[in-house]
């Protein structure tokens, strides 16, 4: 691995850098990111319609569909600046998981209606993958898409669907044949969010944000148009990835804001409750912590430099995501314990040290392991397809 960045790449990120400090308050902590607020959810689309002015949106890209082909490394120190000043305006689901499957799979007149939307910043997408009963065994979905003329017959539900009260539009997965193997027999579909018979309902997580949703389907009528890709191989399809960033140098860069934001809190208070000069385990425990977010952040850049050399990280993707996610968890415990009490306070407490933030994410951070495939799950790739062990 080359551990220097390119000429190239350090202008980059300079950019990147001198875009974020123009762009965010002055005072930017990143509590109005979330999806929660309005207020949030609108600067979130100003500062989205500023990076598709960029072109940062579609970084990665082909040029022929509006992106800029930016090397894999480019791709990794944007999302790294933009995960540690906890900058909003990325739709990960559009661009990212949408783009990437029509690019392969989708028709010329689908790739030239949904795309350009998509790169100009204009709508928000959302997916609908996860089910009540179908979490880590997603094939056992039981949201049923029948055909009707020239439509499908959409009813079932899904949920932990993040943004889906804000989405446009939402990628879904569906049955489409009953007999099939489970693996078999699903077909995606892309369907607005406006259309008659789909309901949301809100799910506000234990740190009290609105993040996550419910999403109902009753007779939903989708245009066969609106298929991608085989019809029952929509498994296949929703497996799709192209040679874009996905290294989690997120995880990395969100754990190091919190360390430093707790360092920086410690060093303006050094005569109060928060003093470690004489607490040495909590001192130790810090530093255990900062040596942590690098090995995940190495761990992240070794990933970005195998796909830039043409490698498919397998599992050192999942290596990263156990790894990072549970180092996340030990970073946020760590500041509860050097907070002590003031760390339950919640941002509407006005002694609440850094306006609650340790708080909520210790608390949001305890779903880490389980979002987007859990550690066990990651285990068993690293096992089987890392270690070469037998299935269990």
């Amino acid at each position: 691995m080359d551990f220097k960045f390119s000429t190239e790449e350090e202008t980059f990120q300079n950019d990147v850098n001198g875009f974020l400090k123009q762009e965010l308050p002055s005072d930017w902590t990143g509590e109005t990111a979330y999806a929660s607020s309005d207020d949030g959810w609108n600067f979130n689309l100003k500062m989205k319609k500023k990076l598709a002015e960029k072109g940062w949106l579609t970084l990665g890209w082909p040029k022929e569909y509006g992106g800029m082909e930016a090397s894999i490394m480019s791709q990794v120190l944007f999302n790294e600046q933009m995960a540690y000043n906890r900058a909003p305006g990325i739709d990960i689901w559009g661009i990212k998981m949408l783009a990437p499957t029509l690019m392969v799979h989708g028709t010329e007149e689908q790739k030239q209606r949904f795309l350009p939307p998509v790169a100009n910043g204009e709508v928000q997408w959302c997916q609908g993958y996860s089910e009540p009963g179908s979490g880590s065994d997603l094939a056992s979905l039981q949201t049923r898409a029948e055909v009707d003329g020239d439509e499908y017959v959409v009813n079932g539900t899904k949920i932990w669907t993040s943004n889906g009260h804000r989405a446009d539009w939402i990628i879904l997965l569906a049955r489409t044949d009953t007999d099939a193997p489970k693996h078999r027999g699903i077909t995606m579909l892309l369907v607005d969010m406006k259309t008659p018979g789909i309901s949301v309902n809100p799910i506000v997580n234990m740190a009290g944000m609105h993040e996550f949703n419910q999403v109902f389907f009753d007779n939903v009528r989708v245009p066969k148009r609106n298929l991608v890709g085989e019809e029952n191989r929509g498994w296949y399809v929703g497996a799709t990835l192209l040679d874009f960033e996905r290294s989690g140098v997120q995880y990395s860069a969100e754990a190091r804001r919190t360390i430093d934001d707790l360092v920086g809190f410690i060093k303006d208070n050094p005569s109060s409750n928060f003093d470690l000069s004489g607490r040495e385990h909590l001192r130790n425990r810090l530093a255990d912590m900062a040596i942590e977010t690098e090995v995940s952040r190495m761990i992240s850049y070794n990933i970005g430099f195998m796909q830039s050399q043409g490698f498919v990280p397998n599992k050192e993707a999942s290596i990263c995501k156990s790894f990072s996610t549970e180092m996340e968890q030990r970073v946020a415990e760590t500041g509860m314990h050097i907070l002590g009490l003031y760390g339950q306070l919640t941002s509407d407490s006005k002694w609440a040290p850094l306006r609650g933030r340790i708080e909520r994410t210790f608390l949001r951070h305890h779903s880490a392991t389980l979002a987007s495939g859990t550690s066990e799950i990651q285990r068993n790739i690293i096992a089987t397809r890392g270690l070469g062990l037998p299935r269990a």
